[in-house]
């Protein structure tokens, strides 16, 4: 670590995490949705049974990905909508939908289906930023000049607006053959723009996400801008989200680690989990590219050897949530081993005074 990195850590531990590691009241999971391309039914099943099994297990929230152009959840809304009608308490987010690809009205429709249909449990991640594969779309994405499209944070804005389903018309201007109605987004989704959140790894992301009443979304990877640590990149991060947070209720951090305990895991299953975390290891030595990102590497061995980690972790010393974020094309088998074995490492890192929510 350079002496400016050292420095911006230190700095960073002093302002926030003094008071040291409080424990964790809440627990969820994120699961990637992957399937085999000849029967995608049966990969998405499995998962929908995953996040059902969650529930049973305790944890307080599932959250799924979504990917383009790869073999998983393409739709986030449309597949969470699937697992409200196998869960009902459970929260049910999507970490995170990439906003270049989605129209703000249309999204927030489905994303207001899919909460009144669960009740109220949505938390809707997003993202902003051009589509990575736009070009190669073309016109099945564009109907006009990319060029001129807003990819900025204002998409995000607008998804916001439409979540709210204000009136669009004091005139009875919409409709059916039963009778005239108020324009608005329909149905209406009580509670959902205070629900949504933002997956930021730069301070301008984290600062607008404050200042727009998003929650923040942070995992593994982050933008290495003052410092080559990834500790005291993360803490700069959700330092500028709070101070900015002019949002209703707390301002509230959804963190993720990826973690794979081995508790009950098969000898050969420890040595592929270990395998998997070596493979990734070289990325979190150096910032990588021209954006500087930081990764943290894996979190892999026993329960106890991971809580022992975390509680050393200065980022998960300052929050009360903790997301446990499983890998791309794990087999089905894995990720049920590593939900059970998670309920373990949480009950761990719970608050000495109170049970968890898993």
């Amino acid at each position: 670590m350079t002496d400016r990195a050292e420095g911006d850590f230190a700095r960073g531990f002093t302002r926030g995490f003094t008071r040291g590691f409080k424990g964790i009241s809440e627990f969820h999971f994120l699961l990637p949705g992957n399937f085999a391309e000849a029967n995608p039914r049966a990969g998405l099943e499995r998962t929908l049974e995953l996040i059902a099994e969650g529930e049973r297990l305790g944890y307080a929230g599932a959250w799924s990905r979504q990917r383009h152009l790869e073999r998983g959840v393409s739709s986030a809304a449309v597949f969470l909508a699937a697992a409200t009608q196998r869960t009902t308490r459970i929260k049910l987010g999507t970490a995170v939908i990439q906003l270049g690809y989605e129209t703000p009205f249309r999204l927030a429709e489905d994303l207001a289906m899919a909460d009144v249909l669960s009740g109220g449990r949505l938390q809707a991640g997003v993202s902003a930023g051009p589509p990575p594969f736009g070009r190669l779309l073309g016109d099945l994405l564009y109907d006009g000049d990319p060029e001129k499209i807003d990819y900025s944070h204002v998409r995000a804005e607008r998804l916001a607006r439409a979540i709210r389903s204000e009136p669009l018309h004091d005139e009875a201007l919409a409709g059916n053959a039963a009778g005239a109605q108020i324009p608005r987004l329909q149905p209406v989704a009580q509670g959902l723009a205070d629900r949504l959140w933002y997956g930021g790894g730069s301070l301008k992301s984290a600062v607008w996400a404050g200042g727009a009443g998003f929650r923040l979304l942070s995992g593994n990877i982050v933008t290495g801008e003052q410092t080559e640590d990834f500790f005291a990149a993360q803490n700069a991060l959700i330092d500028a989200f709070q101070a900015s947070w002019r949002g209703r209720g707390a301002a509230e951090v959804g963190l993720g680690r990826v973690i794979l305990p081995t508790d009950s895991a098969s000898p050969s299953t420890r040595r592929r989990y270990a395998e998997f975390a070596a493979s990734r290891d070289a990325r979190t030595k150096a910032p990588q590219g021209e954006r500087r990102t930081l990764f943290l590497p894996d979190l892999v061995g026993t329960t106890q050897e991971i809580a022992e980690r975390l509680r050393a972790d200065p980022v998960v010393g300052r929050v009360s949530s903790l997301r446990l974020e499983a890998p791309y094309e794990f087999e089905a088998e894995d990720y049920a081993q590593i939900l059970h074995d998670g309920t373990a490492l949480f009950r761990l890192l719970a608050p000495a005074s109170a049970a968890p929510a898993l």
